[in-house]
């Protein structure tokens, strides 16, 4: 498809819904908190669902809610060109994180439509349940469900912090459907792409203004506990102490020495939550619990490395007297990013004369697990110092209104 489209984006229109979205949040501005399920989630379902019937879309949304919005295309039955992203937040994050994939993919289907351009296959936009983990421990909830990655059965099992099942939470806020439901049929999708901010400062520090992902990393997460002795901290001789904090403490250096020594860039690894028990100035740690998350490219390496973590751990455990028990949640595959989409997003960038960069996606995102059931590629814009996660996480307007416009004419070419 040649681009003989005259797409405008509405940069102010975009920015003002950024604006307004960000408002919707358990937290004060700038802080956006958007826990899945909680009162601000349900909001901000309610007002895309509006923003989205306003744009004349057909609007569904599954078991577990997620929400596709639709432009029917003029074949009947022909499959699906998917894009979308993720609205609900960490907290004390900011208000672009999956925001950009949302808005920017319902403004590049608004672009499309004054552009008087007609799609052939129809034009979705998908809203995930609960890209972050924050809830029930596991991220990509929504997708991993639709991808069938995670079992029904195992997904209803999944339980929050003050012990509520996934299931129950879903049957109180109304999403009463069936789980198994959820799963995508294999030829729904022709391709899928999402729109995110890069999370990375290499876009920034190249001055370069797009950057088309390739490869998305593999996730792994673990929790480990690590069960020690306690005792009063003056009455207990050092020679006699087995204490769970210096073990963890021990254990928490060496995945990061582990994740250093492959000297691969696409290898890291991170220790998040330490939990230490009783948790009193005066008492020697009995027990600790940690997080663990390693990431990779490439499969066989990021599970070398859990394997060394592992091999650590037990020496660790043998010398200092304690236990330490790892749970494994979660080791998914890396992604290649699908042909079809790349040359789709690359022909784009070239028909606006816009310079682009091949890219990795060290996060992991709901496109991880969409790249099992369609082809699948993903499009970055700069994030400012590459801040993300926090309230200061930042991408210019412009930068956003011109990853929509090479968005909208993916979308266009990928629908023609």
């Amino acid at each position: 498809m040649a681009c003989t489209m005259n797409l405008h984006i509405d940069q102010q229109r975009l920015q003002s819904e950024i604006d307004e979205l960000a408002q919707i949040s358990e937290a004060e501005p700038p802080v956006v908190t958007r826990v899945v399920f909680s009162e601000a989630d349900l909001r901000a379902r309610a007002w895309i669902t509006a923003k989205c019937r306003e744009a004349q879309l057909s609007v569904r949304t599954d078991a577990v809610g997620n929400t596709f919005a639709r432009w029917q295309g003029t074949l009947p039955n022909a499959a699906v060109v998917g894009t979308g992203s993720h609205l609900d937040a960490i907290p004390n994050a900011g208000k672009y994180d999956g925001v950009v994939g949302v808005l920017g993919g319902l403004e590049a289907i608004r672009a499309l439509e004054r552009a008087a351009f007609r799609p052939a296959h129809p034009i979705e936009l998908l809203i995930f349940t609960s890209e972050e983990p924050t809830r029930f421990g596991v991220g990509c909830l929504g997708s991993r469900l639709l991808s069938g990655t995670l079992s029904p059965a195992s997904a209803a099992r999944l339980t929050d912090a003050s012990g509520a099942t996934l299931e129950t939470v879903l049957r109180s806020r109304g999403f009463t459907g069936e789980l198994a439901s959820v799963l995508l049929p294999a030829d729904h999708h022709k391709a899928f792409v999402e729109l995110h901010i890069e999370q990375g400062r290499l876009l920034e520090q190249q001055k370069i203004p797009l950057g088309i992902v390739q490869k998305i990393a593999a996730p792994a997460s673990a929790k480990i506990l690590v069960e020690g002795s306690g005792g009063h901290a003056g009455g207990v001789l050092m020679s006699e102490r087995r204490d769970a904090l210096c073990a963890a403490s021990e254990l928490i250096l060496a995945v990061e020495s582990a994740a250093r020594s492959g000297k691969a860039p696409d290898t890291v690894a991170t220790v998040g939550i330490c939990e230490v028990f009783p948790g009193a100035v005066n008492s020697i740690p009995s027990c600790v619990r940690l997080s663990l998350d390693v990431r990779d490219t490439e499969l066989a390496r990021r599970d070398s490395l859990i394997e060394q973590i592992a091999q650590a751990a037990e020496a660790i455990a043998a010398k200092r007297q304690v236990a330490i028990r790892t749970d494994l949640l979660n080791a998914d595959a890396p992604a290649d990013c699908a042909p079809l989409v790349i040359q789709a997003l690359s022909d784009s960038c070239r028909a606006h004369h816009l310079p682009f960069l091949p890219m990795v996606s060290r996060a992991y995102h709901d496109s991880l697990f969409m790249s099992r059931v369609a082809p699948t590629a993903m499009l970055f814009i700069p994030c400012h110092n590459g801040y993300s996660h926090r309230p200061d996480e930042y991408a210019a307007p412009e930068d956003i209104a011109r990853g929509v416009l090479i968005l909208a004419e993916t979308l266009a070419r990928l629908a023609s």
